[in-house]
Protein backbone atom coordinates (compact mmCIF):
# COMPACT_ATOMS: atom_id res chain seq x y z
CA UNK A 1 0.00 0.00 0.00
CA UNK A 2 1.18 3.50 -0.79
CA UNK A 3 1.91 5.83 2.08
CA UNK A 4 0.33 9.22 2.48
CA UNK A 5 3.52 10.89 1.25
CA UNK A 6 3.42 8.82 -1.94
CA UNK A 7 -0.16 9.86 -2.66
CA UNK A 8 0.73 13.49 -2.11
CA UNK A 9 3.77 13.25 -4.40
CA UNK A 10 1.70 11.68 -7.18
CA UNK A 11 -1.00 14.33 -6.76
CA UNK A 12 1.47 17.20 -7.08
CA UNK A 13 3.13 15.60 -10.11
CA UNK A 14 -0.26 15.22 -11.80
CA UNK A 15 -1.11 18.84 -10.97
CA UNK A 16 2.17 20.11 -12.42
CA UNK A 17 1.61 18.09 -15.58
CA UNK A 18 -1.82 19.64 -16.09
CA UNK A 19 -0.45 23.14 -15.61
CA UNK A 20 2.34 22.47 -18.08
CA UNK A 21 -0.06 21.09 -20.67
CA UNK A 22 -2.35 24.05 -20.24
CA UNK A 23 0.56 26.39 -20.83
CA UNK A 24 1.56 24.54 -23.98
CA UNK A 25 -2.02 24.66 -25.28
CA UNK A 26 -2.23 28.42 -24.87
CA UNK A 27 1.11 29.04 -26.49
CA UNK A 28 0.08 27.00 -29.50
CA UNK A 29 -2.96 29.15 -30.32
CA UNK A 30 -2.63 31.47 -33.32
CA UNK A 31 -3.86 35.04 -32.80
CA UNK A 32 -5.55 36.33 -35.90
CA UNK A 33 -5.29 40.12 -36.20
CA UNK A 34 -8.62 41.84 -36.71
CA UNK A 35 -9.08 44.08 -39.73
CA UNK A 36 -10.03 47.59 -38.60
CA UNK A 37 -13.35 48.83 -39.93
CA UNK A 38 -12.79 51.89 -42.10
CA UNK A 39 -15.55 54.38 -41.40
CA UNK A 40 -16.21 56.97 -44.07
CA UNK A 41 -18.47 59.99 -43.88
CA UNK A 42 -21.71 60.18 -45.75
CA UNK A 43 -21.55 62.34 -48.89
CA UNK A 44 -22.91 65.87 -48.76
CA UNK A 45 -25.89 65.67 -51.11
CA UNK A 46 -27.36 68.78 -52.71
CA UNK A 47 -30.52 69.45 -54.66
CA UNK A 48 -30.30 72.04 -57.44
CA UNK A 49 -33.86 73.09 -58.30
CA UNK A 50 -34.45 74.78 -61.63
CA UNK A 51 -36.96 77.42 -62.65
CA UNK A 52 -40.15 76.95 -64.63
CA UNK A 53 -43.08 78.76 -63.02
CA UNK A 54 -46.00 76.55 -61.97
CA UNK A 55 -44.09 73.53 -63.26
CA UNK A 56 -42.07 73.91 -60.06
CA UNK A 57 -44.64 71.79 -58.25
CA UNK A 58 -42.77 68.86 -59.82
CA UNK A 59 -39.92 69.59 -57.38
CA UNK A 60 -42.25 68.60 -54.55
CA UNK A 61 -43.02 65.22 -56.12
CA UNK A 62 -39.33 64.51 -56.61
CA UNK A 63 -38.50 65.51 -53.03
CA UNK A 64 -41.24 63.18 -51.74
CA UNK A 65 -39.69 60.17 -53.49
CA UNK A 66 -36.11 61.05 -52.52
CA UNK A 67 -36.95 61.45 -48.82
CA UNK A 68 -39.02 58.25 -48.78
CA UNK A 69 -35.85 56.41 -49.88
CA UNK A 70 -33.67 58.03 -47.23
CA UNK A 71 -32.05 60.57 -49.55
CA UNK A 72 -32.00 63.81 -47.57
CA UNK A 73 -29.96 66.72 -48.89
CA UNK A 74 -27.80 68.93 -46.71
CA UNK A 75 -27.77 71.70 -49.31
CA UNK A 76 -30.58 73.11 -51.47
CA UNK A 77 -30.09 75.69 -54.19
CA UNK A 78 -32.93 77.12 -56.24
CA UNK A 79 -33.64 79.45 -59.13
CA UNK A 80 -37.00 81.15 -59.60
CA UNK A 81 -39.69 78.50 -58.92
CA UNK A 82 -36.92 76.31 -57.56
CA UNK A 83 -36.06 78.96 -54.99
CA UNK A 84 -39.71 79.16 -53.95
CA UNK A 85 -40.03 75.41 -53.30
CA UNK A 86 -36.45 75.15 -52.08
CA UNK A 87 -36.83 77.84 -49.42
CA UNK A 88 -39.88 76.14 -47.91
CA UNK A 89 -38.18 72.74 -47.94
CA UNK A 90 -34.89 74.03 -46.51
CA UNK A 91 -36.81 75.79 -43.73
CA UNK A 92 -37.86 72.38 -42.39
CA UNK A 93 -41.12 71.65 -44.19
CA UNK A 94 -41.69 67.94 -44.84
CA UNK A 95 -42.53 66.78 -48.38
CA UNK A 96 -46.14 66.24 -47.35
CA UNK A 97 -46.35 69.71 -45.83
CA UNK A 98 -45.01 71.07 -49.11
CA UNK A 99 -47.69 69.18 -51.00
CA UNK A 100 -50.38 70.48 -48.67
CA UNK A 101 -49.23 74.07 -49.24
CA UNK A 102 -49.12 73.49 -53.00
CA UNK A 103 -52.67 72.17 -53.13
CA UNK A 104 -53.97 75.13 -51.13
CA UNK A 105 -52.02 77.81 -53.01
CA UNK A 106 -54.09 80.34 -54.92
CA UNK A 107 -52.90 82.98 -57.38
CA UNK A 108 -54.16 85.70 -55.04
CA UNK A 109 -51.75 84.44 -52.35
CA UNK A 110 -48.66 85.40 -54.33
CA UNK A 111 -49.74 87.71 -57.18
CA UNK A 112 -50.20 91.43 -56.58
CA UNK A 113 -50.98 93.32 -59.78
CA UNK A 114 -49.71 96.85 -60.17
CA UNK A 115 -49.29 99.54 -62.82
CA UNK A 116 -45.65 100.22 -63.59
CA UNK A 117 -43.36 100.60 -66.58
CA UNK A 118 -41.05 98.01 -64.96
CA UNK A 119 -43.62 95.22 -64.64
CA UNK A 120 -47.18 94.42 -63.62
CA UNK A 121 -46.55 92.21 -60.55
CA UNK A 122 -45.12 93.89 -57.46
CA UNK A 123 -43.79 90.78 -55.74
CA UNK A 124 -44.53 91.84 -52.15
CA UNK A 125 -47.20 89.15 -51.73
CA UNK A 126 -44.75 86.48 -52.84
CA UNK A 127 -42.20 87.76 -50.35
CA UNK A 128 -44.74 87.82 -47.51
CA UNK A 129 -46.02 84.33 -48.35
CA UNK A 130 -42.54 82.83 -48.16
CA UNK A 131 -41.63 84.62 -44.94
CA UNK A 132 -44.86 83.54 -43.29
CA UNK A 133 -44.30 79.89 -44.19
CA UNK A 134 -40.67 79.78 -43.11
CA UNK A 135 -41.59 81.24 -39.73
CA UNK A 136 -40.06 84.64 -40.55
CA UNK A 137 -36.59 83.17 -40.09
CA UNK A 138 -33.55 84.37 -42.02
CA UNK A 139 -31.94 81.89 -44.41
CA UNK A 140 -28.95 81.23 -42.13
CA UNK A 141 -31.29 79.77 -39.49
CA UNK A 142 -32.73 77.11 -41.81
CA UNK A 143 -31.93 73.50 -40.83
CA UNK A 144 -30.84 72.82 -44.43
CA UNK A 145 -28.29 75.14 -46.06
CA UNK A 146 -30.03 77.14 -48.78
CA UNK A 147 -29.25 79.63 -51.52
CA UNK A 148 -31.63 81.48 -53.85
CA UNK A 149 -30.13 82.57 -57.16
CA UNK A 150 -30.88 86.00 -58.65
CA UNK A 151 -29.38 88.25 -61.31
CA UNK A 152 -28.11 91.69 -60.41
CA UNK A 153 -29.82 93.90 -62.97
CA UNK A 154 -27.19 96.60 -63.25
CA UNK A 155 -24.28 94.31 -64.16
CA UNK A 156 -25.84 90.94 -65.04
CA UNK A 157 -23.90 89.10 -62.33
CA UNK A 158 -25.16 85.98 -60.55
CA UNK A 159 -25.89 86.42 -56.86
CA UNK A 160 -26.52 83.55 -54.45
CA UNK A 161 -28.51 84.72 -51.44
CA UNK A 162 -27.60 82.37 -48.57
CA UNK A 163 -28.25 84.76 -45.70
CA UNK A 164 -30.86 87.30 -44.72
CA UNK A 165 -34.54 87.74 -45.54
CA UNK A 166 -35.76 84.52 -47.18
CA UNK A 167 -38.87 86.01 -48.77
CA UNK A 168 -36.89 88.88 -50.21
CA UNK A 169 -34.31 86.48 -51.71
CA UNK A 170 -37.03 84.34 -53.31
CA UNK A 171 -38.78 87.45 -54.61
CA UNK A 172 -35.53 88.52 -56.29
CA UNK A 173 -34.96 85.04 -57.75
CA UNK A 174 -38.50 84.94 -59.20
CA UNK A 175 -38.62 88.47 -60.62
CA UNK A 176 -39.07 87.76 -64.32
CA UNK A 177 -38.04 90.91 -66.23
CA UNK A 178 -40.95 93.06 -67.45
CA UNK A 179 -43.37 90.87 -65.50
CA UNK A 180 -42.23 91.48 -61.92
CA UNK A 181 -40.93 94.83 -60.77
CA UNK A 182 -37.22 94.23 -59.99
CA UNK A 183 -36.60 93.44 -56.34
CA UNK A 184 -34.49 96.00 -54.51
CA UNK A 185 -32.11 94.69 -51.81
CA UNK A 186 -29.58 96.94 -50.09
CA UNK A 187 -29.99 99.52 -52.84
CA UNK A 188 -29.38 97.08 -55.72
CA UNK A 189 -31.96 95.75 -58.17
CA UNK A 190 -32.37 92.04 -58.88
CA UNK A 191 -34.30 89.98 -61.42
CA UNK A 192 -34.89 86.30 -62.20
CA UNK A 193 -31.91 84.05 -61.53
CA UNK A 194 -32.77 81.98 -64.59
CA UNK A 195 -31.03 84.56 -66.77
CA UNK A 196 -27.61 83.49 -65.41
CA UNK A 197 -28.13 80.14 -63.68
CA UNK A 198 -31.33 78.30 -64.68
CA UNK A 199 -30.42 75.20 -62.64
CA UNK A 200 -27.92 76.19 -59.92
CA UNK A 201 -25.61 73.17 -59.92
CA UNK A 202 -22.38 75.19 -59.71
CA UNK A 203 -23.65 77.08 -56.67
CA UNK A 204 -24.32 73.75 -54.94
CA UNK A 205 -20.73 72.70 -55.72
CA UNK A 206 -19.43 76.00 -54.36
CA UNK A 207 -21.33 75.35 -51.12
CA UNK A 208 -19.50 72.05 -50.62
CA UNK A 209 -21.70 69.41 -52.24
CA UNK A 210 -20.15 66.02 -53.02
CA UNK A 211 -23.14 64.81 -55.02
CA UNK A 212 -25.50 67.17 -56.84
CA UNK A 213 -28.96 66.03 -57.92
CA UNK A 214 -30.36 68.50 -60.45
CA UNK A 215 -34.09 68.74 -61.08
CA UNK A 216 -34.73 70.20 -64.52
CA UNK A 217 -38.27 71.43 -65.19
CA UNK A 218 -37.39 73.63 -68.15
CA UNK A 219 -39.07 73.10 -71.50
CA UNK A 220 -36.85 72.80 -74.55
CA UNK A 221 -37.67 75.28 -77.33
CA UNK A 222 -40.00 73.67 -79.85
CA UNK A 223 -42.23 74.53 -82.78
CA UNK A 224 -45.90 75.11 -82.08
CA UNK A 225 -45.33 76.51 -78.58
CA UNK A 226 -48.32 78.43 -77.21
CA UNK A 227 -48.54 81.94 -78.60
CA UNK A 228 -50.16 83.53 -75.54
CA UNK A 229 -48.14 85.85 -73.30
CA UNK A 230 -46.93 83.17 -70.89
CA UNK A 231 -46.19 80.67 -73.65
CA UNK A 232 -44.08 83.21 -75.53
CA UNK A 233 -42.32 84.19 -72.32
CA UNK A 234 -41.53 80.57 -71.50
CA UNK A 235 -40.23 79.97 -75.02
CA UNK A 236 -38.06 83.11 -74.89
CA UNK A 237 -36.52 82.23 -71.53
CA UNK A 238 -35.85 78.67 -72.68
CA UNK A 239 -34.04 79.88 -75.80
CA UNK A 240 -31.99 82.39 -73.80
CA UNK A 241 -31.09 79.89 -71.13
CA UNK A 242 -30.45 76.77 -73.22
CA UNK A 243 -26.67 77.05 -73.21
CA UNK A 244 -26.58 77.79 -69.49
CA UNK A 245 -28.89 74.85 -68.78
CA UNK A 246 -26.63 72.46 -70.70
CA UNK A 247 -23.54 73.76 -68.91
CA UNK A 248 -25.11 73.40 -65.48
CA UNK A 249 -26.51 69.92 -66.12
CA UNK A 250 -23.12 68.71 -67.31
CA UNK A 251 -21.81 69.36 -63.80
CA UNK A 252 -24.58 67.41 -62.05
CA UNK A 253 -24.13 63.82 -60.87
CA UNK A 254 -27.75 62.88 -61.50
CA UNK A 255 -30.44 64.75 -63.44
CA UNK A 256 -34.13 64.29 -62.69
CA UNK A 257 -36.23 65.48 -65.63
CA UNK A 258 -39.98 65.50 -64.93
CA UNK A 259 -42.15 65.40 -68.07
CA UNK A 260 -43.71 68.84 -67.56
CA UNK A 261 -42.61 70.51 -70.78
CA UNK A 262 -46.18 70.69 -72.05
CA UNK A 263 -47.54 72.40 -68.93
CA UNK A 264 -47.97 76.16 -68.66
CA UNK A 265 -45.65 78.29 -66.53
CA UNK A 266 -48.63 79.97 -64.85
CA UNK A 267 -51.04 77.03 -64.84
CA UNK A 268 -51.72 76.35 -61.16
CA UNK A 269 -54.46 73.92 -62.15
CA UNK A 270 -51.83 71.46 -63.35
CA UNK A 271 -50.22 71.17 -59.91
CA UNK A 272 -51.44 67.58 -59.40
CA UNK A 273 -49.93 66.45 -62.68
CA UNK A 274 -46.70 68.32 -61.96
CA UNK A 275 -46.28 66.64 -58.58
CA UNK A 276 -47.00 63.23 -60.09
CA UNK A 277 -44.47 63.78 -62.89
CA UNK A 278 -41.89 64.76 -60.31
CA UNK A 279 -42.51 61.52 -58.43
CA UNK A 280 -42.22 59.43 -61.59
CA UNK A 281 -39.01 61.07 -62.74
CA UNK A 282 -37.34 60.73 -59.33
CA UNK A 283 -38.30 57.08 -59.06
CA UNK A 284 -36.47 56.35 -62.31
CA UNK A 285 -33.23 57.89 -61.00
CA UNK A 286 -33.07 56.22 -57.56
CA UNK A 287 -30.67 53.50 -58.71
CA UNK A 288 -28.36 56.09 -60.29
CA UNK A 289 -28.32 58.13 -57.08
CA UNK A 290 -27.55 55.06 -54.98
CA UNK A 291 -24.70 54.18 -57.34
CA UNK A 292 -23.19 57.65 -56.97
CA UNK A 293 -23.37 57.35 -53.17
CA UNK A 294 -21.65 53.94 -53.21
CA UNK A 295 -18.97 55.22 -55.59
CA UNK A 296 -18.30 58.15 -53.27
CA UNK A 297 -17.87 55.84 -50.26
CA UNK A 298 -15.60 53.45 -52.16
CA UNK A 299 -13.44 56.34 -53.28
CA UNK A 300 -13.30 57.69 -49.71
CA UNK A 301 -12.20 54.29 -48.35
CA UNK A 302 -9.49 54.06 -50.98
CA UNK A 303 -8.17 57.51 -50.07
CA UNK A 304 -8.11 56.61 -46.36
CA UNK A 305 -6.22 53.39 -47.06
CA UNK A 306 -3.54 55.30 -48.95
CA UNK A 307 -3.18 57.80 -46.13
CA UNK A 308 -2.67 55.00 -43.56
Amino acid sequence: MLSLNSYLNRFFLLLLSCVALAGCDKSSKTVTPTTPVVKVREPVIALALGGGGAKGFAHIGAIKVLESHGIKPKIVTGTSAGSFVGSLYASGKTPFQLQELALKLEEADIRDLTLSKQGFIAGQKLQDYVNKNVGNRPIQQFPIRFAAIATQLDNGQKVAFNRGNAGQAVRASCSIPNVFIPATIAGKRYVDGGLVSPIPVQTARDMGADIVIAIDISARPKAGQSTNLWGLLDQTLNIMGQQSINQELAQADVVIKPAVGNLGVMDLKSRHQSILEGERAAQVQLAAIDLKIQQFKQSARARQSVVR
